[in-house]
């Protein structure tokens, strides 16, 4: 895939060909880039899931696999001038590639899902990286059937016809668009702005497991600095804050798709949906900040009062040991009037008895 990214980059400044006023590359070079990001994470998180290992390696296996068959006919369609999705042609080389790549979604929609449940049954590092990994891989799977299964069902395009980057026809069955045909989208993306695009809410689901690990990853490095991100309770709450809002974004794009309406120009109900999320969203942080907030003030007093309690105790200690020592609490010299046992001093001033002599008995 990093391999893709650099040759989609070089054909974009040096192969003129486009399909629907876009390079041909365009489509390459952006999955090449998701894959990369997605592919990584999972290298990165198969390994840490202790149960199953060898299920979890050849489910790894499997999507690796799909993914080079999937965007390898990407590519391949693209340096050919033509269509990879919903391309209907009757040319064999389409017809059988179209077959594999149907069957390489799947085996990425599966090897995805299969990982996601693993994820249920299994904690990785602390309570808010496992929730971010739990509820991105989700979110994943989510996107992945929303562009996958959901597109072809309720594209309004119909088949049409349209010209491949040498000017012949190719009829083209379903799309990514409802209420308006692909094509002539915003740049980069591409994105319908005239209609609703599945391709939104499928790259907001498919990318939200880097934007929840990022999330953990930014509180975990904030932690030092700030008393409340210590708490590994208050990471996780904050963690789900972030993983709640995002939620609803993608719900929300999703909505706002299915009702033929461009990302870039939404109605009033979409900004409702917005503005309640935003509100939803402060609201939730504010009160985790509140809970870390008393979390640090009773953890303060927690260590005052076990401070002090070490402090009485070492008091008492010390007088005990003095009482023993025959000691006033505080003082470190014999007290006056009393007289310590040497027993060199008692022989210096005690007389000595001659050899063989008995004591002297009063009577």
């Amino acid at each position: 895939m990093s391999a893709l990214v650099i040759v989609a980059s070089v054909g974009l400044f040096v192969d003129g060909r486009e399909l629907l006023r876009q390079s041909i590359w365009a489509k390459p070079l952006k999955f090449g880039v998701s894959f990369v990001m997605y592919g990584a994470t999972l290298a990165w998180l198969i390994p840490k899931l202790h149960r199953a290992r060898r299920t979890m390696w050849t489910v790894g296996t499997l999507f690796a696999v799909a993914g080079l068959l999937d965007v390898g006919f990407v590519a391949v369609q693209a340096a050919r001038g033509t269509f990879s999705h919903f391309n209907a042609g009757t040319d064999t080389f389409n017809q059988i590639g179209q077959q594999i790549f149907a069957t390489g979604v799947f085996g990425l929609f599966g090897a995805s899902l299969i990982v996601a449940i693993m994820l249920l049954f299994q904690r990785i590092g602390d309570a808010a990286l496992t929730w971010a990994l739990r509820a991105g891989l989700g979110l994943a799977v989510l996107g992945m059937a929303l562009a996958s299964f959901i597109t072809g069902w309720t594209s309004s395009a119909g088949p049409r016809t349209v010209q491949d980057a040498y000017g012949s026809p190719v009829p083209l069955v379903g799309g990514h668009g409802v209420g308006a045909p692909d094509g002539g989208g915003m740049p980069i993306t591409n994105w319908s702005s005239t209609g609703g695009d599945l391709r939104v809410p499928h790259f907001i689901g498919l990318h939200s497991i880097q934007v929840f690990v990022l999330t953990v990853l930014v509180l975990a490095a904030l932690a030092p600095r700030i008393g409340h991100l210590r708490h590994e309770r208050t990471r996780a709450q904050l963690t789900g804050v972030v993983i709640v809002g995002y939620g609803a974004l993608f719900a929300i794009t999703a909505w706002q798709a299915l009702r033929g309406q461009s990302l870039i120009h939404p109605d009033a109900a979409t900004w409702s949906a917005l503005a309640a999320t935003a509100v939803l969203t402060a609201l939730l942080a504010a009160l985790a900040v509140t809970a870390a907030h008393r979390t640090e003030l009773a953890h303060r007093t927690e260590l005052a009062r076990r401070a002090e309690a070490a402090s009485r105790s070492e008091l008492v200690r010390r007088g005990k040991a003095a009482h023993r020592n025959g000691l006033a609490p505080g003082e470190t010299t014999t007290p006056a009037g009393s007289r310590e046992t040497d027993p060199h001093l008692d022989a210096a001033i005690t007389p000595a008895r001659p050899s063989g002599s008995t004591p002297t008995r009063w009577g």
